[in-house]
């Protein structure tokens, strides 16, 4: 099993999806479709996107065209080997359950120092306001890491909130320029409900942790884990029977009764320990069950220490008993869940990016994959398909062509997922910022789409220059 380690420093924006993509001229055949004159003249569809008709903003659409839609592409056994394989050989994954009892002061600063990185390039705040230098210094200021000890026990806990890591101990929100504030560059990622974490450090203030969790070390506000025996915490995770989120979102009831667990928000691909022998007249909560799935979860009393609770999950609410078989059908229903939601950097907005968009469309299926973009294009656990920079424009092509539903495909920055072919070229869902293209007339045009999106893949253009055919350096392909 692989064990935790410090991360290369990084750039931050190559992180995650930030790429514009650009459309290339001279394949405009796929937008011919009937649209406004003045935009049909330029050959752009009345959906305002190129290549896309409003009939292909649909999950059936694309499932309608595959040979073989519910043919299982890797079953549960298969899936728990790659998983393992994850573990074991992707340095990015952490295996926090088998760290040493003891941390070593190195160890924790080194964490620590691969994510606080000093930026050098200027920042600015919600107001469009330089963040001065005095206030970059508390910030380092607040790590505390003269006071982290020369050895220190390894203390263990569970998310009991969605919880946003932050690259410092912060709700500073930090952009690269003013009146641009959709990408927090503090915002790292989020955690779940139930995800188990390693505390680390904490901040001057005491307000944050450090946090390792299975796929990411950041730092998280205290108020979102609660603190437990190491048993009990992993336990939790392997607790049967189980629900599996299979919606973008569910929530489970409010209740005055029992605030630790009411509305919590959990994600697609979450799973949570199902109660099934609850007794039929036992309130749960205040609230009789029958309307809905009486699940554990897990919450933090006065003191910050781990308790358990029951709640409700309305039966309406799109769970399954177990994760879902990985078919291609599933693969495009999944995806097409977030369709139309708000791109999110490292989960802001309480939505996702581009990396955290795959990443639960395959957790839905029980599949793991690394947390950004940079570390999934290149993990050994899958079939990775590299495209050599010396690939021409013509050899690639070829490629993309035979791309199939559900392919991972990786550009610097961005990742996107094959939904399906149209005329013979593959079209991708992603969670995007927004498409440039090169109307008819030659003239670039900027959608900001700002969201989960349909697009032809072909046609895109990494900056006005390259096709981003040339830009694709690996694909991933999760199969046999």
């Amino acid at each position: 099993m692989g064990t935790v380690s410090s991360r290369r420093p990084r750039r931050r924006a190559s992180a995650r999806c930030i790429a514009a993509c650009w459309l290339l001229p001279g394949l405009l055949s796929l937008s011919a479709i009937a649209a406004p004159d003045a935009a049909r003249d330029r050959g752009i569809p009345a959906t305002g996107v190129i290549g896309i008709e409003e009939g292909q903003l649909n999950a059936d659409y694309w499932i309608r065209q595959q040979a073989k839609p519910d043919a299982v592409i890797l079953d549960t056994r298969a899936i728990a080997k790659q998983n393992a394989r994850l573990a074991e050989l992707d340095s990015s994954v952490h295996d926090i359950e088998h760290l040493p009892a003891t941390l070593t002061r190195e160890r924790v600063r080194g964490w620590i120092q691969a994510i606080s990185q000093p930026r050098d390039e200027p920042l600015f705040d919600e107001r469009g306001d330089a963040v001065a230098e005095p206030t970059l210094r508390e910030l380092e200021a607040d790590l505390a890491l003269d006071a982290i000890p020369a050895q220190q026990s390894v203390r263990y806990g569970l998310v009991v909130r969605r919880a946003d890591l932050r690259t410092y101990p912060t709700r500073l929100r930090v952009f690269n320029s003013r009146g641009d504030t959709d990408i927090d560059r503090f915002q790292e990622s989020a955690l779940f409900p139930g995800t188990p974490v390693a505390v680390a450090h904490q901040s001057r203030d005491g307000t944050y942790w450090f946090v390792v969790s299975p796929l990411y070390a950041a730092w998280v506000e205290k108020d979102r884990i609660a603190l437990g025996d190491k048993a009990p915490v992993f336990a939790y995770t392997r607790k049967t029977p189980y629900l599996v989120v299979t919606g973008a979102t569910a929530r489970t009831v409010h209740t005055p009764e029992q605030p630790g667990v009411s509305d919590v928000q959990l994600e697609m691909g979450v799973r949570v320990p199902l109660l099934a022998d609850w007794p039929a007249e036992q309130p749960v909560n205040g609230q009789h069950h029958y309307a809905s799935h009486v699940i554990e979860l897990p919450y933090r009393d006065a003191d910050g220490r781990l308790k358990f609770s029951p709640a409700l999950l309305p039966r309406t609410a799109d769970t399954a008993s177990d994760y879902l078989p990985l078919t291609q059908a599933n693969l495009v229903r999944q995806g097409f869940k977030f369709f139309g939601e708000r791109y999110g950097w490292g989960h802001s907005y309480n939505t996702r990016d581009c990396s955290g968009f795959v990443s639960e469309i395959y957790r839905s299926f029980g599949v793991q994959l690394p947390r950004n973009t940079r570390d999934q294009a290149v993990s050994p656990a899958y079939n990775r398909i590299d495209l050599d920079d010396k690939l021409s424009h013509e050899e690639r092509l070829k490629i993309v062509k035979s791309l199939e539903t559900g392919d991972l495909i990786y550009i610097p920055g961005h990742v996107m997922m094959v939904v399906g072919h149209q005329d013979g070229w593959p079209y991708v869902i992603h969670d995007t910022t927004g498409i440039t293209f090169r109307d008819r007339t030659g003239d670039l045009t900027r959608v900001h789409l700002n969201g989960v999106s349909v697009t032809p893949l072909v046609p895109l253009l990494f900056n006005k220059e390259q096709p981003t055919v040339d830009r694709i350096t690996s694909i991933q392909r999760i199969r046999p």
